[in-house]
């Protein structure tokens, strides 16, 4: 194949002559910052004392204070990091207008780590992709520092106010550790996830517990009742096997419909079988949430009852008393089966809370995990807000 050298090294004198263009727009944009606020700090100290640099006063006139040089101290922009001279006096210094006592960065670097954080980047990659835009490297400590100003849009999230427009409500719980002084701890949190009729969704709240106990999942509901969920547009609510949950939906929600996750329910089928059994008892049981209406999913479950009730009847027993929960989705759409019948879609959501936070092995506190966790949600609910799901648009 012939080369064009010329187009080939015309393409990399460009590169070549942009950068350098924009590194020395960049480079001459930070002195023109420095001088100014050094320029801003020596004019502070003049009109403090009256006099411009290398005036003096009258041998009359009584000096409130002299000139005791400078010091010099790093700030970080979003241009870079740049070191000023702050002129200062024998009784105080004089920081440039702008900036804080304490503060060693911009506010709007502080707003970058903040938004960084809350779109899914972790601790560590916020500091390493800071360090390339203002040739500082920030650590993770930092940045958890600095985000611990989301503990108030934590605070309001939990509160806000919620519309009852809401016709599927997935639930589920995450366990995560937690750094105490006695030891590693497992803190569990309840999840709420939302889907309108339209098929619009939204990770709606999330809460500690201690367990996931009628009385725990309860006092979730109850709340998501009070901030404005009263149900009466709830179709359905899809959960795992927890029998607490089960319980807490029939006290809350009792007119709304309760389906359970088949995904759960296989994995108890396997774990209940011997080794050898497991694809036969997957493959018959399959049949059941596999049927074309509820008519034959009932004649599948029948079909496995006379195969399996010798080898397995407490397993047997179980899911025929379950039955009714498993098969509910039937009474939905057609087109919304797949969707309704598990809760895979909140634990997708999981999947990404594990990645985000395997790397940190443990929370140093409780109110790390919950930062943690709004900043996931955050970046699940921007990314969802002109994305609805295409099934539930179509049976709309």
């Amino acid at each position: 194949m012939r080369r064009h050298y010329s187009t080939e090294q015309y393409a990399v004198y460009k590169q070549e002559a942009t950068e350098e263009f924009w590194g020395q727009v960049r480079w001459r944009t930070q002195h023109a910052l420095q001088q100014m606020l050094e320029a801003d700090s020596e004019q502070q100290m003049a009109d403090y004392l009256g006099l411009a640099h290398y005036e003096r006063s009258a041998e009359s006139a009584e000096r409130i204070d002299s000139r005791n040089g400078c010091y010099e101290r790093d700030y970080v922009t979003p241009l870079g990091s740049i070191r000023i001279k702050v002129r200062r006096t024998r009784k105080r210094s004089f920081l440039p207008r702008g900036i804080r006592t304490l503060e060693r960065r911009a506010p709007e670097v502080a707003e970058m780590i903040r938004q960084a954080f809350l779109r899914g980047i972790s601790t560590r990659a916020v500091g390493r992709v800071v360090a390339l835009l203002t040739d500082e490297p920030v650590s993770a400590q930092t940045v958890s520092r600095l985000t611990r100003v989301l503990d108030q849009e934590v605070e309001k999230f939990q509160r806000a106010p919620l519309a009852d427009e809401w016709a599927y409500l997935l639930l589920d719980g995450v366990w995560l550790k937690v750094r105490r002084a006695f030891g590693p701890q497992r803190v569990l949190l309840l999840v709420a996830y939302g889907v309108r009729a339209d098929g619009s969704r939204q990770l709606l709240a999330f809460t500690r517990a201690r367990a996931e106990s009628q009385a725990g999942w309860e006092a979730f509901l109850w709340n998501l009742h009070e901030r404005g969920l009263a149900g009466r547009q709830l179709q359905m609510v899809i959960s795992d096997g927890c029998p607490g949950l089960a319980a807490a939906i029939e006290t809350i929600y009792p007119r709304a419909r309760h389906q359970r996750c088949w995904v759960h329910k296989m994995r108890n089928l396997r774990d209940g079988v011997r080794r050898r059994d497991q694809a036969a008892v997957k493959r018959d049981a399959q049949r059941i949430y596999l049927a074309r209406n509820v008519a034959q999913a009932r004649r599948a479950f029948a079909q496995f009852r006379f195969h399996w009730q010798a080898l397995y009847p407490a397993l047997v027993r179980r899911l025929e008393r379950e039955l009714p929960e498993l098969l509910a989705f039937f009474e939905m759409p057609q087109p919304l089966w797949r969707k309704l019948r598990t809760t895979n879609a909140i634990e997708r959501c999981f999947v990404e809370v594990r990645r985000r936070t395997r790397p940190m092995v443990l929370f140093v506190n409780v109110a790390s995990v919950e930062r943690i966790i709004y900043a996931i949600f955050h970046n699940f609910n921007q990314q969802w807000q002109n994305r609805a799901l295409s099934l539930f648009t179509q049976a709309a």
